[in-house]
C-alpha cells in the first residue's frame, strides 16, 4: 500500500510522537510509524523512555521507596507496621499498567490530531519528485510505502553491549531486564555508575538486595558539579550501603546460568565478584543501523549519530533529525523540544530551544538535578563567579516530609549576576530544577531569584535561600 503525506515522522517516543502532533496541529498531513512491541506482544508507542525507561523505572523507585518507608520510618510517625513483605510481581503489574495507560494515551493523541499511525520498521528507499520515499517492513516484508515532503528521524537509542558479554535478561540484564525481575535478588552487580545503573541500583538495593556499582571512571558522576557529586556520593555509600567501586578496570564476565562472575581489576588489584544478577548500563549507541542511510546519502558519523545542524536538518533537503539520534544529551524532554521545533521550522516559523538550559535529574533518593554550568566548568573556562548554597536540614517542609537531607548551589556570574547554574541534591529537585531552567532561559540574575516570594513552607525556599547566599544576604544560613 502507498500512502502519501506532508511529513513522516520514524519513531514514536518522546521526540516523535510529539512532532507528529505538533505537525498535524499545524495543518500538514502526518503519519508517525513506529516498531516498538511492548511487554504485552502489541505495537506500543512512546518509545525506550515509556516502556522501558525513564518511566517504569520510576513507578518502581516509588514502589522501593514505599517499602523502605514501612520498614524503617512509619515507626517514627508513630505507625506501626507488621509483617512487611514485598509482593515483587505486584509491583511489576503496578509498573506495567502504568505502561499501559500512558501508551494508550499516546495513541488517543494521536487519533484526535489526525495522526496517521504506522507499526513497523521504517527505512529511508529513495528520493522521487522531490519527496521522499519510505518503506515500512513488518517481519523483514515490506507492508507500506510512504511518500512525504519531509521526514523526521527520531528512531531513538539502545543500550551499549559491553563487548563479549551478551544480555540474556535472565541473568545478565539490560535496563528492560532490569525492570522485569520477579524477584529481589540477594547480591546484584551492577557495571555502570550512570543514570541507569544509580537508579536501578537504588531500586533493588532498597527492596533488600546486596548491590555493588562497578564504573569504570575514575569521578563519581563526571558530568554534575563535584560539590554536588560528591555529597550523592557519601550519601549512597554511607547512609543507603550501596558499594559504588570507581576506576574498575572490567575483565571477564562469566554468565553461569544462576549466578554471574565477574573479574577486574581496582588500583592494581585483581579481583572477582559473583552475583546472582548483573545489569549492563554503560551508555546507549543510536538506532541508525537499518534505517537507510546509505540509499540516500544521509550523513551519520562514526559513532552513528545523524549529523545535523543548529536546527536538526540534516545534509538532504527535507529531512530532519531529533533526539538520542542526533547530538546533546539523550533526554527525552530535550527530543521532545527539539520535535516541536522541526515541526515549526517546517511550517516556516522560528522557534527557539536553548541547549545550554536543558534540565538533567537522577531519580535516586535523594534526587540529582542541575542545569547551566557547573563551578569546574567555569573554572576551566575563566568565568568569574559567585556562588550561594543552601541545604534542605533546616527547611521545615522537608523535615515535615522526613527527607532532610540535600544542598542547592547556585552560581552567577561575578560581574552581572546573572545565573549560570543551578545544582541540587535532595527531596523532590526533579520539581525544583525547573526554577532554574527559568533562570537561565530568560537571562535571569540570582537577585531576581532572592525577590521572587517563594511560598511557605515549602521546598523551593532553599532555592531562595541559596540566591539570597549568592549575594552573601542568607536569612537562614
Amino acid at each position: 500500500m502507498s500512502q502519501q503525506f506532508d511529513v513522516v515522522v520514524i519513531g514514536g517516543g518522546p521526540g516523535g510522537y510529539v512532532a507528529a502532533i505538533r505537525a498535524a496541529q499545524l495543518g500538514f498531513s502526518t503519519a508517525c510509524v513506529d516498531a516498538f512491541v511492548g511487554k504485552r506482544g502489541k505495537p506500543a508507542l512512546g518509545g525506550t523512555c515509556l516502556n522501558v525507561g525513564c518511566i517504569p523505572s520510576k513507578a518502581l523507585l516509588q514502589s522501593s521507596e514505599n517499602f523502605h518507608a514501612a520498614q524503617h520510618d512509619f515507626a517514627r510517625h508513630g505507625i506501626t507496621v507488621e509483617g512487611v513483605k514485598i509482593d515483587v510481581p505486584a509491583m511489576i503489574e503496578r509498573k506495567d499498567g502504568i505502561v499501559d495507560k500512558l501508551t494508550g494515551g499516546i495513541g488517543f493523541l494521536l487519533k484526535k490530531n489526525k495522526v496517521a499511525s504506522l507499526h513497523g520498521v521504517a527505512s529511508l528507499k529513495s528520493r522521487e519528485n522531490e519527496r521522499w520515499v519510505v518503506e515500512v517492513a513488518v517481519d523483514g516484508k515490506v507492508v507500506d510505502t510512504v511518500h512525504a515532503t519531509h521526514v523526521i528521524l527520531a528512531t531513538g537509542s539502545r543500550p551499549r553491549p559491553l563487548p563479549g558479554v551478551a544480555v540474556d535478561n535472565v541473568t545478565v540484564l539490560d535496563n528492560e531486564g532490569a525492570l522485569n525481575l520477579t524477584a529481589v535478588p540477594a547480591r546484584l552487580g551492577v557495571i555502570g555508575a550512570g543514570v541507569i545503573g544509580l537508579e536501578m541500583g537504588s531500586v533493588w538495593k532498597r527492596l533488600g538486595a546486596e548491590v555493588t556499582i562497578l564504573e569504570a571512571m575514575p569521578t563519581f558522576l563526571a558530568a554534575a558539579d563535584q560539590q554536588i557529586a560528591k555529597e550523592a556520593l557519601r550519601t549512597f555509600t554511607r547512609d543507603q550501603g550501596l558499594d559504588i567501586q570507581l576506576g574498575v578496570k572490567i575483565g571477564e564476565i562469566k554468565n553461569l546460568g544462576d549466578k554471574v562472575t565477574v573479574a577486574y581489576e581496582l588500583n592494581g588489584e585483581q579481583k572477582l565478584a559473583e552475583f546472582d544478577k548483573l545489569i549492563v548500563s554503560i551508555g546507549r549507541v543510536p538506532n541508525t543501523d537499518g534505517l537507510g542511510a546509505g540509499n540516500v546519502g544521509l550523513q551519520v558519523d562514526e559513532r552513528g549519530f545523524v549529523v545535523v545542524d543548529e536546527h536538526c536538518h540534516t545534509n538532504l533537503p527535507n529531512m530532519w533529525a531529533i533526539g538520542d539520534v542526533v547530538r546533546g544529551p539523550m533526554l527525552a524532554h530535550k527530543a521532545s523540544e527539539e520535535g516541536v521545533a522541526v515541526a515549526e521550522r517546517i511550517a516556516g516559523q522560528k522557534p527557539h530551544v536553548d541547549f545550554g538550559a536543558i534540565p538533567w535529574v537522577i531519580y535516586t533518593s535523594p534526587e540529582i538535578a542541575w542545569v547551566g554550568k557547573t563551578e569546574e566548568q567555569l573554572k576551566a573556562e575563566g568565568i568569574e563567579y559567585k556562588k550561594g548554597t543552601s541545604g534542605f536540614a533546616a527547611n521545615g517542609r522537608a523535615l515535615g516530609l522526613d527527607h532532610a537531607q540535600g544542598t542547592v548551589k547556585l552560581l552567577a556570574c561575578a560581574k552581572t549576576d546573572r545565573v549560570l547554574g543551578v545544582h541540587m541534591i535532595g527531596p523532590m529537585v526533579s520539581e525544583l530544577v525547573t526554577e532554574g531552567v527559568l533562570a537561565l532561559e530568560f537571562k535571569a540574575a540570582s537577585e531576581d531569584l532572592a525577590r521572587i516570594v517563594h511560598a511557605h513552607p515549602s521546598l523551593s525556599e532553599v532555592v531562595h535561600e541559596a540566591a539570597l547566599a549568592a549575594d552573601k544576604r542568607a536569612l537562614h544560613g
